[in-house]
């Protein structure tokens, strides 16, 4: 990462080095979290993320405001889409009352504001029932952002958003600081970027190659191996004129897949691509499945998944690793037919006695289903957003923060 964009991003106040007693503070939290079909949460671990911050808060008497989106509601309130469930498992998380409000500018909201008292919180309703969320409208960043002492960026990702409750609110208040989860992530990610002990392994995988593209032009600069898996390994292998049956290709960018490899190689960096995969003729459940190396992929089956002779191959290069970034996975992740890859990278992962950073939420699940979330140094909560810091574009919703004077 240039020197210039690190020296952007340390600069930035953080939470710790303000003043919060009896403010109204308004942080802005990622509980973009996943729900079952009855509206039960599957997984807090946002939520959890958010704690240390609103936790540190609370033992410093600040008035909290907190606000985040959830899902796609399309600009109008959506009762499956309430953060209702998240004001009652933060609740159970903090030993004590959150105080909700049916919205998130308002009458309401403003009398609740006026009322609320140190030490205890407010959680709004999903932002994202508002178009002028995501429009930057300022009537709506105003409402959002009266009577506002202080804003906190702690989610991390959608700080790649240019939003209102991202980018508008703290263009309204007198000063705007990273939280803890925000201040965890910059750290990782610039030493992942500026000085990352070798070997450096990355690990990407996904649907697409132009998807990916922007960011192996960037890793190939910092590292030494780049393991491809996932849809996009088709298209890479269709450049080297295998015949890959119904895999998902990109007939568009086989130029640009070709173009990297040969990069790769000029540089002497290892761009390893599967040997073997586990291919069906469809995704759906209970279909049968063959193991096969590439040079042998039927012509009406589609490789959705890395072999085992590919995880061994991966796997041992992932063990040797001094530093690890691993984004997206090995194969249609959502099937559990195809998921072996994905769960075998996750195990490598955990085993590397180095720095270790996940990000993209199919990786992260794929740690957290095996429970390996403690060996992992860190677990992004920001797929986009740390792909795009990686790439050394600025994050909006970091870079209108106060800077330290």
């Amino acid at each position: 990462m240039a020197e210039d964009l690190k020296e952007i991003y340390e600069k930035k106040l953080n939470l710790d080095e303000i003043e919060v007693e009896g403010k109204l503070v308004f942080v802005r939290v990622d509980y973009n979290v996943p729900l079952d079909d009855n509206g039960s949460i599957t997984d807090d671990t946002r939520i959890v993320g958010s704690l240390p911050t609103v936790r540190y808060l609370l033992e410093h008497k600040a008035r909290i405001i907190l606000a985040s989106h959830l899902g796609r509601p399309k600009d109008k309130p959506t009762l499956a889409l309430s953060l209702k469930p998240v004001a009652i498992r933060l609740g159970e998380l903090l030993g004590q009352e959150i105080i909700f409000t049916n919205d998130c500018i308002g009458e309401e909201v403003a009398a609740t504001k006026k009322k609320v008292q140190p030490g205890q919180i407010i959680l709004l309703e999903n932002l994202r029932f508002h178009s002028g969320e995501t429009k930057n409208n300022e009537q709506f960043i105003a409402e959002l952002a009266a009577g506002i002492d202080i804003f906190v960026n702690d989610a991390f990702g959608t700080s790649h958003r240019d939003q209102s409750s991202m980018t508008g609110i703290p263009r309204h208040v007198p000063v705007s600081v990273t939280g803890f989860l925000v201040k965890r992530e910059i750290d990782h990610f610039l030493d992942l970027m500026s000085a990352p002990q070798k070997p450096f392994v990355a690990i990407l995988g996904g649907a697409k190659v132009s998807d990916k593209i922007k960011i192996i032009q960037k890793l190939l600069e910092r590292v030494d191996t780049i393991l491809i898996g996932g849809g996009m390994a088709y298209t890479f292998l269709k450049a080297l004129k295998y015949e890959v049956g119904n895999s998902l290709v990109e007939p568009e960018r086989l130029d640009v897949a070709q173009g990297l490899m040969d990069e790769a190689k000029d540089l002497g960096i290892e761009f390893l691509l599967p040997v073997d995969n586990v291919v069906a003729k469809k995704t759906d459940d209970e279909v049968k499945t063959s193991i096969v190396r590439n040079e042998n992929i039927p012509s009406s089956w589609m490789a959705l998944d890395i072999g085992p002779e590919t995880v061994r191959l991966y796997s041992d290069k992932i063990r040797k690793a001094k530093t690890v970034f691993w984004n997206g996975p090995m194969g249609v992740f959502e099937k559990e037919q195809f998921q072996g890859g994905t769960l075998a990278i996750a195990k490598a992962v955990a085993e590397c006695k180095g720095k270790s950073v996940v990000g993209g939420g199919d990786s992260v699940a794929a740690i957290n289903m095996f429970g390996l979330e403690k060996k992992i140094t860190h677990l992004s909560t920001g797929g986009g957003a740390s792909l795009e810091f990686i790439q050394g574009i600025l994050l909006p919703g970091i870079t209108v923060l106060s800077d330290r004077t």
